[in-house]
């Protein structure tokens, strides 16, 4: 193993900002991979849902992926955020205020996904 010099007070909820990333790319990839193949006419989206999930390989696999990692990248960005409340991280407000402002663009980017 590799000793580098950390902090005495460092601890696992130190690690949510960095699930946040791979969550994210996670995200960016799948949803790549889907956008591929999907369709958004009316009449053939579920015929294309469909078609990704039985025709395309691993397809039911890239689609679970996308829709369970968006449950996790939120899991772990409200663990992330209450890390920041339970720490105090509230007082640096520049930092407070940009983690604000990128916690309601993905609640934005999040409900357009959805919808």
């Amino acid at each position: 193993f590799i000793d580098l010099p950390a902090p005495s007070n460092i601890s696992a909820w130190w690690n949510f900002g960095s699930l946040l990333g791979i969550c994210l790319i996670i995200q960016i990839l799948t949803g790549l991979f889907l956008a591929m193949h999907y369709t958004s006419d009316t009449l053939t989206a579920f015929s294309s849902v469909a078609h990704i999930c039985r025709d395309v390989n691993y397809g039911w696999l890239i689609r679970n992926l996308h829709a369970n990692g968006a449950s996790m990248f939120f899991m772990c960005l409200f663990l992330h955020v209450g890390r920041g409340i339970y720490y105090g991280s509230y007082l640096y407000k520049e930092t407070w205020n940009i983690g604000v402002i990128l916690l309601l663009t993905v609640m934005a980017t999040a409900f357009v996904g959805y919808v």
